[in-house]
């Protein structure tokens, strides 16, 4: 390894050990967050920033985008768990989720949103523990691994890093064809795959080459370079035939207007 990237990764693993992620705990029994209370605030990289006694609270709070961590108890009054999942995935992808719950017939329901684990009620301590100790880790390896890269500066290879349940994939920018909203999730189709993340269409745009990229709709991003055809769909709509495709992408009348002034030039 070079000197500069070891000094780096030195860099890296102490920012790591000094760091607080910040969590939110969410559950309408009072013993239940003094228990969440005590255990989180005994962790030296963590910092309990709100507590919610009901789902309404969440939905209130002025600062989700701030938290890392979410434990959340699943059946809540005025919003249950999972609802206030999708609302704080929709705002930060990257944060984890985890239920907390007396009711086992909700995993599946949980693990369909990404959560990181699901601790059915009365846990056990230990149990707790070992959830923290593998998200924490989870945690520093993303960070070491993209704090790395970000120093390397490496602006040739030009790939999307997406997460989703399953991990993290790196898409040749090249190869998208379209991406779009889907039944809440956000789906990339290239030449000869797909990929589905809760990454919102927005966060997505800003990592995306702006000269190859065009959000058409508020649902639709395309890859420039692939458009075959465009025909009316209505008073103020068309559809993009695209490359490679059966999928078609919907265009608005002020992006059309754009679109022709990109391929004057």
């Amino acid at each position: 390894m070079k000197y500069w990237e070891n000094q780096k990764l030195l860099e890296i693993d102490k920012m790591v050990n000094n760091m607080k992620l910040k969590v939110l705990i969410a559950d309408d029994e009072n013993g239940m967050r003094n228990v969440l209370r005590k255990l989180i605030n005994k962790r030296k990289n963590l910092e309990l920033i709100f507590e919610a006694k009901d789902g309404m609270e969440i939905f209130k709070f002025s600062e989700a985008s701030k938290v890392d961590i979410a434990f959340l108890d699943v059946d809540m009054p005025q919003r249950n768990g999972v609802e206030c999942a999708k609302m704080l995935i929709d705002i930060n992808p990257k944060i984890f989720i985890i239920f907390i719950t007396a009711h086992s017939e909700y995993m599946m329901e949980a693990f369909e949103m990404y959560a990181f684990d699901y601790l059915i009620k009365p846990f056990r301590i230990d149990r707790f523990n070992k959830t923290l100790d593998r998200l924490i880790e989870t945690y520093k390896q993303n960070f070491g691994y993209f704090k790395l890269h970000n120093f390397k500066g490496n602006k040739k290879l030009k790939k999307l890093v997406i997460k989703n349940k399953d991990g993290v994939n790196f898409v040749d920018m090249d190869e998208i064809i379209l991406i779009q909203r889907e039944n809440r999730s956000t789906v990339l189709y290239t030449i000869s795959n797909r990929f589905t993340t809760s990454e919102g269409l927005s966060i997505i745009e800003q990592k995306l080459d702006a000269s190859l990229f065009l959000r058409t709709h508020k649902s639709y991003i395309i890859n420039l370079s692939m458009i075959q055809k465009i025909n009316p769909y209505g008073r103020w709509t068309y559809t993009i035939t695209l490359k490679d495709t059966e999928k078609d992408a919907l265009l608005t009348h002020e992006k059309y207007e754009l679109l022709q002034e990109i391929f004057s030039k």
